[in-house]
């Protein structure tokens, strides 16, 4: 392994039962192209280590004043801390087989989330094939799909199971909704349904922007075909999010109605023999 390889994780969460099957430890990437007006972990978005700070919890006793490391130890009340440990894949491989014998009698085992775990490739590639080794571990990847078709194909080809998030079918809502253009995400979604392996597709349910029933048919379209798709899992969107945009501090400025529960209806992907679920 090249002991130089390095990620920025912003966290190492234990014992998830929603990532995959069995007990699985689930690995939070730093770093997104995508803007989903949407986004519940803004402290994903950016590439590098950052400042938490949570004003109300700060009693201005003035520990942390020239202090850019270790915040955590100095803050009485942790209302001050840095977001993104940097990591190298022995490190993370030693962190994550410490609950080796938990995953494997309970058929669980690792995801890949974020941020957009893709954006460091490499590193998941070479972690993955560590983790594949004496004891393989299940392992999964929860991704927007925007990535280069290398990179994409790379380490998707050395998971077990995919989930695979799609925001809107429509280019032009998409490029509003999320900053980006979905043509590179749609390609990697066909080589996805080529290859055969399972995944499940995720879409968070925004009310307005894409719970339409020429929107969810939309999906369908996509998804419809040969291909290891597993299901289709609607994730409503939820209240929760804009308390975090002030600690990292940006703005939450989600732009639609967000007092109007989402359209969970499945009928549009029953229609195309999809099973789908909400959450």
């Amino acid at each position: 392994m090249d002991k130089q390889k390095t990620a920025v994780i912003f966290e190492v969460r234990e014992f998830c039962l929603h990532d995959g099957p069995g007990v699985r430890t689930t690995v939070f990437f730093k770093g997104c192209p995508l803007r989903c007006t949407w986004c519940h972990n803004p402290e994903g978005l950016s590439p590098r280590p950052e400042i938490i700070f949570k004003e109300k919890q700060c009693v201005h006793c003035g520990n942390c004043r020239g202090v850019a490391a270790n915040l955590e130890r100095v803050c009485p009340q942790r209302a001050k801390a840095v977001c993104g440990r940097i990591w190298t894949v022995p490190e993370l491989a030693r962190e994550i087989l410490s609950n080796a014998d938990v995953f494997v009698s309970s058929g669980g085992g690792v995801t890949f989330s974020g941020g957009e775990p893709l954006l460091q490739a490499d590193f998941i590639a070479e972690l993955a094939d560590f983790l594949h080794g004496d004891r393989p571990l299940h392992l999964a990847i929860e991704t927007s799909g925007y990535a280069p078709a290398a990179d994409y194909q790379a380490v998707v080809s050395r998971m077990d199971l995919v989930f695979q998030d799609l925001k809107h079918p429509d280019p032009v809502a998409h490029r509003r909704w999320t900053g980006t253009d979905p043509a590179p995400i749609h390609a990697n979604l066909r080589w996805l349904k080529a290859s055969g392996k399972p995944f499940v597709a995720r879409i968070p349910l925004i009310p307005g922007v894409n719970d339409s029933p020429e929107a969810k048919e939309g999906f369908a379209r996509l998804l419809e075909g040969p291909s290891g798709l597993q299901r289709v899992e609607l994730l409503p969107y939820h209240l929760t999010a804009a308390a975090k945009y002030p600690f990292v501090g940006r703005a939450y400025n989600p732009g639609f109605d967000e007092s109007r529960p989402p359209d969970a209806d499945l009928d549009p992907f029953l229609a195309y023999g999809i099973p789908a679920i909400v959450m």
